[in-house]
């Protein structure tokens, strides 16, 4: 049960623990930012203009090459 929830789809992705977790805060950190710059364009419609449709094409420049035919929970 413990290698199918933490090792398992890290290996099928030929990387580490450590490395997919990096690689997977690093995607998250983006969208807090993004999310952020989101929610202050909603207040402020005059900032952060196109930062939310910036970074989901960024992300999925970035995401896109990596897809694996894994399925989720």
């Amino acid at each position: 049960m413990l290698y199918r929830l933490f090792l398992e789809h890290p290996r099928c992705v030929n990387e580490t623990y450590s490395a997919h977790m990096g690689a997977a805060f690093g995607v998250g950190g983006r969208l807090l930012v993004a999310s952020f710059k989101c929610f202050v364009h909603g207040l402020v419609p005059g900032l952060y203009k196109t930062a939310g449709s910036d970074a989901i094409c960024a992300l999925y420049k970035d995401v896109a090459p990596r897809k694996f035919d894994q399925p989720t929970f």
